[in-house]
């Protein structure tokens, strides 16, 4: 399962699209979101959603 960024719903990558799900190639990577507000919200600032997702998985 991938997780969405910006909201954290997990969404699964076999079946994103039958779920209403979006996609989107950013350097290699590809990201889903739950849906078109998310992902625009990514595009907006991808950087801000990366960081705070390495951030959340790096142990403390």
């Amino acid at each position: 399962m991938a997780k969405d960024l910006v909201c954290g719903k997990e969404i699964d990558e076999k079946n994103w699209l039958a779920s209403g799900a979006t996609k989107f190639w950013l350097e290699g990577k590809t990201y889903y979101f739950c849906g078109i507000i998310c992902q625009k919200r990514f595009v907006n600032n991808p950087s801000q959603y990366i960081k705070a997702a390495e951030k959340a998985e790096s142990p403390s």
